[in-house]
């Protein structure tokens, strides 16, 4: 009975129990079982990874789960090996091995390549490879469609006649087409056929595939996914944009504002590979003339590619990201090292070498038909003939003068000769203005040529804009190069010049061909053009061909400018109006200097009716400005030149100004010079002499006198000359009207006289007062400049005068 008992009571003891003590027995129960089923979890990961480790070659194939905790960051799938269906895959690169990962964002690494390697343009070799001429065009009228059709007949037909290895171009429809077959990358060919586009494109204020097609352009260029220069691999490509000057009379204004939009992001897409400069028609007049143009252009261009001759050196930054219209292309001017000379250049870090004469001991010439070295400047004839020794080169290609020159941006002709390009005519190609002899008479600078026959003078002005790194001497001793040498020499470098500046933004197509072809010819430059033994031919020369010359002279050598045959105008540079104001600025190295000087001035006077005579006024402040207006107006006096052309010095900044004592106060303002003037026509006018302010250029510091009596058309200034009736007068196709008593008494012709070839009236924008920019043309300010920048200035400076005071 009491066994019964127990077990009676045995639920109720349990019950209870598990009442007491369930909450303990619960945790403990959940405590083992998550440990349990820990231990289980690890223990099956650690088998896995044993069992399957990563294959160790990529032809082993092994059934594994892919799981992206497994894989550290910048780990490389390779799918052929990890193909758990054996499917096939692309290939890739072998996995690596696993590694502890890093700590930090994962890198998603693609296969896109934008090394170096990418952007290197590919070669052309024209003795194999074809070129592929693309012409694009859009046109909602049919007016773009029609001249596009026109320019690939007329270039086929071209092509035709050029080489096979040019291709027939093709011609597209922008609409029509999609970007990214042509825009992203060259479209797919042979290897052997390279592409070249031509692209012709209207202007409209709508919204139309242009639009679209200008998006797509910049959102190539600013795709992170895409190479920035995408198009590299084009041989070139060029752009012509039509426009209507009636509804927009400038670029400002909107004339062709997409056809520049696609030039500037086609050029940042190909990696500056503009092959011609931007070219631009109005469809109401004179559209089909310039296409003609720029597709002549566009065709010399393909020459030179498929010659092997390329793009040529072009000019770094064309088509740069940071392109804007406050791009200067000042430094252009230094990249043309590459000279016309019998020998390499050696560039080499030496001290300076001023005077032609310390080089002596470096030149090794014996050349036994040289010219026996005779001093062309002495006029008097007790003079001692030079002594007796070799001739040697004037600028050997060794010595340190050869490389600053080229440094500078010159190119050396032979051995004495130079031709470079001037700012204003890089400014003129861009549309930004001529310089004061387009305000005076009439001298375009995109048509100018500036060199000089002889680097060699005989002063150190202080003003000097060459750097004090010409030669200089008193007297020719030199080896002499013949002047049909030097005339093919110095047209062939400044055509190159010219031709490096086709992919400078802004310049215009239209000016770039008028540029191929050189009307005037400014024999300055550096040196002294007249020291020049054969300076009499080397100006005929010029003359048979067309081009006008200004010759400019430092008024040292009067034999010389005595002997000088009639050039289209001749220039004296009168830096100072007494002796000691002449041997402080100019620095001449004869002793006989002022006598030199004065001499010079009777010649001018003796043959002012022979050629247009100048004389140049350069004003140094502090040297030669201060209570000279008489002596000035002394010299004019004595020489009566046609023209008085008086400009404010520009400082070059260099050292070597520096220790003559010039610096930027010695720069002249423009008030400055502007009332210099006023005072000098007040003093000529009270002496009886007739001239008068007949131009100014504000831009370039210059303002002009001339004699009114012979400059002068019905009360109006006409200053500019008349080019082609200058050359009739030169050929003998008209008779001039210069004339003199033979011993009979009877008047005969016996040349031409300046009057005679007197060109139209002086513009009106060109007239004192009128500031002489050309309205056609777009003023350019640098930063921090603007228009009467120079007169505030002033302003200031006069007030800071006036709180000293």
């Amino acid at each position: 009975m009491a066994s019964s008992g127990l077990l009676a009571q045995l639920p109720t003891e349990l019950l209870y129990l598990w009442h007491t003590y369930r909450v303990p027995i619960l945790l403990t129960a959940v405590s083992v079982f998550a440990v349990v089923r820990l231990a289980l979890h690890q223990r099956r990961k650690r088998e896995r990874i044993s069992t399957s480790p990563l294959p160790s070659s990529p032809i082993e194939k092994k059934a594994v789960q892919l799981r992206p905790e497994w894989l550290p960051e910048n780990t490389t799938l390779n799918h052929s090996v990890l193909s758990l269906d054996n499917h096939a895959e692309e290939p890739t690169t072998v996995a690596v091995p696993l590694e502890k990962a890093r700590k930090g964002p994962k890198t998603v690494k693609g296969n896109k390549m934008r090394s170096k390697v990418a952007k290197i343009a590919p070669t052309f070799d024209h003795t194999v490879d074809q070129i592929q001429p693309i012409i694009f065009f859009q046109s909602l009228s049919g007016t773009t469609e029609r001249y596009a059709t026109e320019f690939a007949k007329a270039f086929t037909t071209w092509n035709s006649e050029a080489s096979s290895s040019l291709l027939e171009p093709q011609i597209l429809d922008i609409s029509y087409i999609e970007f990214d077959d042509y825009f992203i990358s060259p479209p797919k060919s042979e290897s052997n056929i390279k592409h070249f586009y031509i692209i012709l494109i209207p202007t409209y204020n709508i919204d139309t595939v242009l639009s679209i097609f200008l998006e797509s352009l910049q959102e190539t260029h600013n795709d992170f996914r895409i190479d920035t220069a995408p198009l590299n691999a084009l041989l070139g490509y060029s752009v012509f944009g039509f426009g209507d000057k009636q509804d927009w009379p400038t670029e400002e204004e909107g004339f062709c504002s997409q056809a520049r939009e696609v030039d500037k992001w086609m050029a940042r897409l190909t990696g500056r590979k503009r092959a011609y400069p931007l070219g631009m028609g109005d469809v109401k007049g004179g559209a089909s003339l310039r296409l003609d143009e720029w597709r002549e252009g566009v065709q010399e261009a393909l020459v030179e590619i498929k010659e092997g001759h390329g793009l040529g050196e072009g000019v770094p930054g064309s088509g740069d990201a940071a392109e804007s219209d406050e791009e200067d292309i000042s430094d252009a001017e230094n990249m043309d090292s590459e000279v016309t000379s019998r020998k390499p250049v050696r560039t080499r870090k030496t001290a300076r070498v001023d005077d032609v004469e310390d080089l002596g001991s470096m030149v090794d010439s014996s050349n036994p038909n040289s010219l026996i070295p005779i001093d062309f400047t002495t006029y008097k004839s007790q003079a001692k003939p030079a002594s007796r020794q070799a001739p040697k080169e004037m600028v050997p290609v060794t010595s340190p003068t050869h490389a600053s020159l080229t440094k500078q941006g010159y190119s050396i002709i032979g051995s004495h000769s130079g031709v470079k390009i001037c700012r204003w005519t890089k400014s003129a190609l861009r549309g930004r203005g001529s310089c004061y002899k387009y305000s005076f008479y009439g001298i375009a600078s995109h048509l100018c040529m500036e060199a000089t026959p002889s680097l060699s003078c005989s002063n150190k002005c202080v003003f000097c804009w060459r750097h004090g790194t010409n030669p200089v001497g008193t007297t020719w001793r030199w080896i002499t190069d013949a002047p049909d040498l030097i005339f093919d020499g110095i047209t062939a470098a400044h055509y190159k010049k010219i031709k490096m500046l086709k992919g400078v933004p802004g310049v215009k197509a239209e000016r770039f061909a008028e540029a191929m072809r050189i009307r005037h010819c400014a024999l300055s430059l550096v040196g002294e053009p007249i020291f020049y033994p054969h300076i009499n031919e080397l100006v005929e020369i010029m003359h048979k061909n067309r081009i006008s010359t200004f010759l400019v002279c430092n008024a040292q050598h009067p034999a010389q400018l005595a002997s000088l045959v009639p050039v289209t105008q001749l220039y004296v540079s009168i830096d100072a109006s007494n002796k000691d104001s002449l041997r402080k600025i100019d620095r001449p190295l004869h002793r006989d200097f002022w006598e030199r000087f004065c001499a010079c001035l009777d010649i001018i006077k003796n043959r002012r009716f022979e050629q247009r005579t100048v004389f140049r006024l350069t004003l140094v402040k502090g040297f030669n400005m201060a209570e000279e207006v008489k002596g000035y107006a002394d010299l004019v006096e004595r020489a009566l030149p046609g023209f008085v052309e008086v400009k404010g010095v520009t400082f070059c900044g260099t050292s070597a100004a520096g220790t003559a004592g010039l610096t930027m106060q010695n720069v002249p303002f423009y008030e400055e010079v502007a009332e210099f003037v006023t005072e000098l026509e007040k003093e000529l006018s009270t002496r009886g002499l007739t001239y008068g302010i007949g131009a100014e250029h504000a831009h370039s510091c210059c303002i002009l006198l001339a004699d009114s009596t012979r400059f002068q058309r019905n009360g109006k200034w006409a200053t500019r000359i008349d080019f082609e009736r200058f050359f009739d007068l030169y050929e003998g196709k008209v008779e001039g009207t210069r004339v003199e008593k033979g011993e009979d008494g009877m008047e005969k012709v016996i040349g031409w006289r300046p009057e005679d070839y007197v060109g139209g009236e002086t513009p009106e924008w060109a007239l004192w007062g009128n500031g002489g920019f050309d309205p056609r043309d777009a003023r350019v300010y640098r930063k921090g400049k603007g228009p009467g920048g120079q007169a505030e200035a002033y302003a200031k400076s006069e007030a800071a005068k006036l709180v000293e005071i």
